[in-house]
């Protein structure tokens, strides 16, 4: 058993490198993240207050929708570059903006399954709701909206993480540049 568990540390010691480094710059975006929703929880309307209805449905955009999403921008940034030049190392391997359009992407399609889970867990009527008896926005610590983009930020992680290392740094594990650039499966497609 020793010896399976040797060969696969082995062979996947780089992966597990790449995974703690990934793990260690999303832990400070996950502070990032919740030192920006706190600012512009602070300094925007009632986090809870409906902006606009959203058309053919009973739902509303919420000011925690903008809030959540300002500070998934600002904290997309950091991991970004902090991804880049530390985590994959590709900063020589392409463009900055040519491997930040797939990471934002990725990041994009993770934030809009994160705003529906913030919905979720902020709705009162949702069976997943917060309880609001524990979490009664009385304090910092027991306001649901930063527990809410806690939870939603370590729900989105794994699939951020697979989704990068396949899609945005795939330049570096490559030495393919051409990789990290969304239209390279569509010329692919075009060639056959």
């Amino acid at each position: 058993m020793r010896g399976l568990l040797d060969r696969v540390l082995e062979r996947h010691r780089k992966n597990f490198v790449l995974l703690l480094r990934f793990g260690i710059v999303g832990a400070t975006g996950v502070l990032v993240n919740l030192a920006v929703l706190v600012l512009v929880r602070r300094m925007g309307p009632d986090f809870d207050l409906a902006i606009a209805g959203i058309p053919l449905t009973d739902f509303n955009l919420r000011w925690y929708h903008v809030y959540s999403s300002v500070a998934f921008l600002a904290a997309n940034v950091w991991n970004f570059q902090l991804n880049r030049t530390w985590t994959f190392r590709s900063s020589g391997a392409a463009g900055w903006r040519q491997e930040y359009l797939p990471f934002l992407t990725v990041g994009l399609m993770g934030q809009l399954i994160g705003l529906a889970l913030l919905t979720l867990l902020l709705h009162p009527h949702s069976p997943m709701s917060l309880p609001s008896d524990l979490l009664d926005d009385s304090t910092g610590l027991r306001t649901r909206l930063y527990w809410a983009q806690l939870i939603v930020i370590v729900m989105v992680t794994p699939l951020s993480f697979v989704l990068n290392k396949l899609w945005t740094f795939a330049a570096v594990r490559t030495g393919h540049p051409d990789l990290a650039d969304p239209t390279h499966e569509e010329r692919l497609w075009h060639e056959r």
